[in-house]
């Protein structure tokens, strides 16, 4: 009972102390909404090399020729060939690839008989951007080989109908999880995990900071609680705030932008949760090792800038240099973007989506250790 009181004392008290600052209020509750229109409507982004998955059930020279403009382009890179449609989609569930192609029997047939032969092509339309240009490039390298196909028939058959009959190929193109390629369902739930790690890190980062500053942390050491309960008391109103950040923001999602959420409720909170566990252990840090606000806040920026940026949110990690994706693994954001998103536009469960929780519940016990260690040596 003592341990709780001292708990709950700490937690009205760091409450009142953030909530009763009218600016302060604004930036935590408004800025977020503001910042959640400007740049979902404001970002946009170029990719290239696509991981594609091949499913060939005709394998014959002219199957493998047509096959070969996928993987001879700079556009697309073929990861997996597979014997079934069901095994290409599960690759494309788990991220695995970004799309797969598909030729049946009787291409090869279709193209010496004069007819069109097809070829089909599934595209994860959870990143419009990659999606269409995922399209055009595949109807460039149809079109392409369609030519190719014309020539030679030109040049071995006499009958001038059959050598000019068009589209030798038609590639049927199809975008799944977001069929009409919205950027914004793209974007917007990317914000959730932008703007939620932004308010749990400038509130966290300025906690211990702000009260070494006014002089009140001296009081807060003499007095009975212990180092680990004013830890506790500290982050939980900055955890509760940050939800309360991540509904607002969810709603305004929901309800403004239209963007579906096919997956669990549950399973998304339960990931931020996680999430904010992870930026919690990175403001701590930030608040313990800093001596100054000033200098608090150039520590977040310097943080959360990169973390942006090698998150996946605005530039596709696979097309980073390989150095850099590996310094991604240590990013709490890159993992809950591919939470947010697989949870919103797949559906996806934890099924799918446990290594990402996996890592992120480990990083934010790592953080948070890493946190609680460094502040029992500041207050020591």
């Amino acid at each position: 009972m003592i341990v709780s009181d001292r708990l709950a004392q700490v937690f009205i008290k760091e409450i009142i102390q953030v909530l009763r600052d009218p600016r302060l209020r604004f930036v935590i509750f408004v800025t977020p909404i503001i910042q959640l229109f400007v740049l979902s409507y404001a970002i946009s982004t170029d990719v290239h090399d696509i991981r594609l998955a091949v499913c060939d059930f005709d394998r014959t020279p002219a199957s493998r020729a047509f096959i070969s403009g996928f993987e001879g382009s700079r556009y697309f890179r073929i990861t997996r060939h597979v014997a079934s449609d069901a095994e290409a989609q599960r690759l494309l569930d788990r991220e695995q690839v970004q799309a797969f192609l598909t030729l049946l029997p009787g291409f090869s047939q279709a193209l010496t008989a004069g007819r069109t032969a097809y070829a089909q092509i599934v595209v994860d339309g959870t990143d419009a951007s990659i999606a269409q240009l995922a399209m055009d490039y595949a109807g460039e390298i149809a079109e392409r080989f369609s030519r190719q196909v014309l020539l030679q028939r030109r040049a071995r058959d006499a009958d001038p109908a059959r050598a000019s009959a068009p589209d030798p190929v038609a590639l049927r193109v199809r975008a799944w999880y977001n069929d009409n390629l919205e950027s914004t369902y793209f974007y917007v739930p990317g914000m959730l995990a932008v703007l939620t790690g932004l308010i749990t890190l400038m509130l966290t980062s300025s906690s211990v900071v702000r009260e070494r500053e006014i002089g009140t942390l001296e009081q807060l050491l003499v007095t009975p609680i212990r180092s680990f309960e004013l830890i506790i008391g500290k982050t939980m109103p900055f955890a509760c705030i940050s939800l309360v950040v991540l509904l607002i923001v969810l709603l305004v999602a929901l309800v403004w932008f239209k963007v579906p959420l096919r997956g669990s409720s549950v399973l998304l909170l339960g990931s931020a949760l996680l999430y904010i566990m992870s930026m919690l252990g990175v403001g701590l840090f930030i608040s313990t090792t800093c001596r100054t606000q000033q200098q608090a806040m150039m520590s977040n920026i310097l943080f959360f800038m990169p973390s942006i940026l090698l998150s996946g949110f605005v530039f596709p990690i696979d097309n980073m240099p390989r150095v850099v994706q590996w310094i991604t693994y240590v990013n709490p954001m890159r993992y809950f973007i591919e939470i947010v998103r697989s949870i919103f536009l797949k559906g996806s469960g934890v099924a799918v989506l446990w290594p990402n929780l996996l890592v992120l519940f480990i990083l934010g016990l790592a953080l948070l250790a890493l946190a609680t260690s460094q502040f029992r040596k500041t207050v020591a």
